[in-house]
Parts: structure tokens; sequence; C-alpha cells
């Protein structure tokens, strides 16, 4: 019987849960090649650490990412922190002989996640893996999107049109927290929710983004600190701090393979919970998908009758559908924490089999480089801005 695989993991909040989640669940619906043990989770409050690790199923706790990665008993390492971090324990968690899965964007700098690739291409010749948690690639409808993409059911790819609309600090009194605040995140919208279209644009059509034109606006220039934070000011008012990062961003893009893009990421778009929406136009066909509806694929086959062409409606539960084999009979819908889980199936698969995970590091590098061009480009005011190191 192959050894378990002892997982550690940093951070065990938001993504921290969805993550726990997918470990403690991967090989109760997959046949894994190891099994996942939660053998360590790390956070910097003893008391939340202690309380997270009882609530996910942890074996153990830390309260230092160093002791962690250092920690015979594990694996891999799963970080699910803020972006400032993302650099400093992966790279310490390869050079300790670690497998290391990391979430989205890959780092808060192109120079964070340039080490980052050259340690994970230096570790992979040891054996270790690395892997980019962009997990909308493990959404089935989006996996048989670019399944049809890649049969050739689009013909020539057009246009990818993409748009990620969330609501959720649209009120001027929600308070500055680490997202908002560049020196943790990075950046706003661009990197929480355009990094995930990047990818998705460039995963469903094969194609990479070669330049950008952009455009950034921030609507809500300061907040009240967090209570955690704050105090009472001079005048008796709640302290407000400066918001660093953009509220929202939008940019259009060549391809490599001919194709133009449009795209769009806001955190201010009100009605709107959770709509990553993407689109691909091609000379053959188009399919269109809006995660708010993440079971439902849109497929038009422009080679149909004209008579009857249109768009239908694909319901992506079938077993011969991607990774919908593990899971309910046709027409029982699977949820958002399903992608998580898909992708430590998958990641658990590239360890047992010694293959190269998807994506790497290298692939968010290159995530990595739109991202920069497209800050430049908004900061330049819309300049046309190549992505070097495509």
């Amino acid at each position: 019987m192959s050894a378990p695989l002892r997982v550690g993991m940093v951070g065990y909040s938001f993504m921290g849960t969805a993550h726990a989640h997918a470990w403690r669940t991967a090989g109760r619906f997959f046949d894994l090649p190891r099994a996942p043990v939660l053998a360590a989770v790390c956070g910097r409050s003893p008391d939340g650490v202690l309380a997270a690790a009882a609530r996910q199923g942890w074996i153990s706790a830390e309260t230092d990412w160093r002791v962690l990665v250092e920690r015979d008993d594990i694996d891999v390492i799963d970080i699910c922190t803020p972006g400032d971090s993302h650099a400093e324990i992966a790279i310490a968690a390869l050079a300790a002989g670690k497998h290391v899965i990391c979430e989205k964007p890959l780092a808060n700098t192109l120079d964070e996640a340039v080490a980052m690739a050259v340690a994970a291409e230096q570790a992979r010749k040891s054996g270790q893996r690395s892997m980019v948690a962009f997990n909308y690639r493990r959404v089935p409808a989006l996996a048989l999107a670019r399944r049809l993409v890649e049969d050739g059911r689009l013909g020539t790819i057009h246009h990818v049109r993409a748009q990620y609309l969330q609501d959720w600090i649209v009120d001027p009194q929600f308070p500055l927290v680490w997202r908002l605040r560049a020196e943790t995140a990075g950046s706003g919208a661009l990197g929480d929710l355009g990094a995930h279209l990047i990818d998705l644009a460039q995963f469903l059509t094969g194609q990479r983004i070669t330049g950008v034109s952009a455009l950034h606006h921030t609507f809500v220039t300061e907040r009240p600190l967090p209570r955690s934070s704050h105090g009472l000011s001079g005048t008796g008012g709640v302290e407000r701090g400066p918001v660093t990062v953009d509220d929202a961003s939008l940019f259009t893009a060549r391809l490599d393979g001919g194709a133009i893009g449009a795209f769009e990421a806001t955190r201010f778009a009100a009605g709107h919970k959770n709509a990553m929406r993407i689109e691909v136009n091609g000379s053959a066909g188009t399919v269109a998908f809006d995660f708010e509806s993440m079971n439902e694929l849109s497929f038009h086959d422009h080679s149909e009758d004209l008579d009857s062409a249109g768009f239908r409606r694909i319901l992506v539960t079938e077993p011969t559908h991607p990774y919908m084999d593990a899971w309910w009979p046709p027409g029982h819908l699977i949820g958002y924490e399903h992608t998580f889980i898909h992708e430590v199936r998958d990641f658990v698969h590239a360890i047992a089999d010694g293959t190269d995970p998807a994506p790497s590091f290298t692939d968010g590098l290159q995530v990595q480089h739109v991202l920069a061009a497209v800050a430049a480009s908004a900061a330049n005011h819309s300049t046309w801005t190549p992505t070097e190191g495509r």
C-alpha cells in the first residue's frame, strides 16, 4: 500500500476552510493513489488555530509556519495566506523538500513570482511538485468547454470576453480589510478576481495573452479601520485608512493565437455575488459560462441549420463529463467546494505519478506577467503594454 500524503496547511480562514474540506473529502469519492492525512494546520493566533484544527479535522496545530515546513511528518505544504507571504513560505517549503500548492495569484509582485518559479523548477529535479490553486479550472463545465475547444468544435478562436462581478464592498462603511491594502493583497479586483479570468482565458483557448491596455479605478478611497485595529479619533469618530488597491480593473488584450479579449473585474457590481463569466467565440461556435449557474454550459454550434441554430444548455452532470463520474446521478448538482476537491484529486495524482500538475508555478508566473502588464498599463493611462516573459 502506498504511503499516506501528510498535509500541512498555512492559513485557516475562508480559503483554508475550503482546502481543508477538499483534503478531507477527496479520497472519499475519488480513488487516490495516496491517502491525504490532515497532519497540521498553522496560524498566528494560538486560540484561533486550535479551534480551526478541531473544526476542520487537523491532527495538530502550529503557530509558526517555519516550524511547520521543517517537520519531518509533513509531505505537502498548502499555502492559504494573503499574497504577501506566498513567496517566503513556498520557497522555504520547497527548500525543505516538500510538495507545494499555493493559492492564487502566485505572489504580490513579479519578482516574488519569478523567485517562486525558479525554486519550483529546481525542486522539480528532486521529484517535488508544485501547483497554483486556480480552482475554476476544475469546474466540470469549464473543463468540458476546454475539451470542446481542443476537439475543434469552436474552430478558429476569435474572441474571449470575461467578467468577474462581485458587490461585497459597495458599502463605503465596509472596513479596510487586508484585501483592500496593497501591502498585503498586492492589488484589488485585478489580482483577486482578474487573475482567475486571465488563467481561464488562457486555459480555455490554449493561447497566451501578449499585450494589454488597461484602466483601473478606486471608487471608495478610504474606509474604517477594522475593529481590532482602530480606536477613536480625536473628533470622536472611527479612524479611517486609505484604500491602496483598485476597486475595478478593465482591460483589452491580444492573444498569441490571433484572438482578442475584453476583461472586467470589479467588486462594485451591485447585485452580483460571484458572477464569474467567460465566453469564447470561434469561427465554428461559441461556449459561454456563468459561475452563478456553475453546472451549466451554453454551447452554440454554428454549423447547424440556421432555422434551428442557437445556444443550447448543457447540464454538466453526466458521468462522461469531467470529474462527474465520482459524484451523483445525472441532474444532481455540485457546488463551489467541489472545485477544490477536484484540485486535490489532480494534485495527488501528479505527486504519485511523478507528472507535472497544472497550473504549475511557471503557469502562475505567466499570469503574474499579465497582471503586472495590466497594472503598468493602467498606471500609464491605458498605454498598450506587452506582457514580458511570455
